[in-house]
């Protein structure tokens, strides 16, 4: 992608004002705000290249930023991110006095393929959960390297244990986790805040942490929860890259991710009987049809149960 210095003023103007809208008006979050910044750096990008403008562009021209896209190799999730991007900007330009019409009017999106996402088994999620600790308890280990094994079971057992985002588990302060009440305060898409409680797993895992392992991690932010070896903030891509570590140990061969310990959260709850609307409470969705996905995987792994288990199936 270019870099924005490369697009005229009025673009790099408009694409900013666009994105204080999404931030303070809609109060999407820094992650969404991000992609769609970057989405329409793109298409402006593209219009520049070929003579024409943000303010300027007429549907044929829309068309072909996508038909590149696709001779690009993005895949169709991106494409359609991309579509709904464009068309969240046109509306909000139309309503600002920036553009007079709107060219994605016309606009489809290309159909997604409505993938299930990745569900651990119990016992699977538990040893991911615990990998930190299943090294030897009398292995000499230097206290930072220690710090580091408290730091990453505590950080899967809030994945896990509270099915929280990437996102979220990154952002927490010290004064956000009450271990006494088994509680922690997360603020999630849309700036939106919610209590999820803790497993007593989590609990000891995080009073380990705090006790034994963050002092000897901790930069100069005293606020933060997780630092990373840096003593900087834990960031997303940390985490990623954390569980991806333990994961080829663990779960050789399987594509596991931050969102699956999400997922196997959800799909637990759901199997053993939770109601769908506290487990959309739990997980900060906006609207049940999100957390509804999750009841297509219970129903998978029925189905399966009954063609593993019976004998005439």
């Amino acid at each position: 992608m270019a870099p924005r210095e490369d697009l005229p003023a009025s673009e790099a103007r408009l694409i900013d004002a666009f994105a204080t809208h999404l931030r303070h008006e809609r109060r999407l979050s820094e992650h969404t705000v991000a992609a769609y910044g970057r989405d329409l750096t793109q298409l402006a990008t593209f219009l520049a290249r070929n003579g024409s403008s943000l303010g300027a562009v007429e549907y044929p021209q829309l068309r072909r930023f996508l038909a590149q896209q696709h001779t690009l190799g993005y895949a169709r999730s991106s494409i359609a991110r991309r579509v709904g991007a464009i068309h969240t900007f046109y509306r909000w330009a139309l309503a600002a006095g920036e553009v007079d019409r709107d060219p994605s009017a016309l606009l489809g999106s290309p159909k997604v393929v409505n993938r299930l996402p990745t569900v651990l088994r119990p016992a699977e999620a538990a040893d991911l959960a615990e990998a930190p600790a299943a090294l030897d308890p009398t292995a000499e280990i230097e206290p930072f390297e220690r710090a580091v094994l408290l730091r990453d079971r505590a950080v899967l057992e809030l994945l896990y244990g509270s099915g929280l985002r990437v996102g979220e588990v990154a952002g927490l302060t010290i004064d956000r986790v009450d271990l006494d009440r088994g509680r922690v305060l997360v603020r999630g898409k849309g700036d939106k805040e919610r209590e999820v409680p803790m497993s007593d797993h989590a609990v000891d895992a995080i009073d380990a942490y705090v006790s034994a392992g963050r002092p000897t991690m901790a930069g100069e932010d005293r606020s933060t929860l997780f630092f990373n070896r840096k003593g900087r903030s834990f960031t997303g891509r940390d985490i990623r890259a954390m569980v991806e570590q333990y994961a080829v140990r663990v779960l050789p061969g399987r594509r596991i991710t931050p969102h699956s310990l999400r997922h196997s959260f959800a799909t637990h709850l759901l199997e053993g009987g939770a109601d769908i609307r506290a487990v959309q409470e739990l997980l900060g969705h906006a609207s049940v049809a999100s957390t509804q996905r999750y009841t297509h995987v219970s129903r998978r792994r029925l189905f399966e149960a009954y063609e593993q288990a019976h004998p005439r199936a």
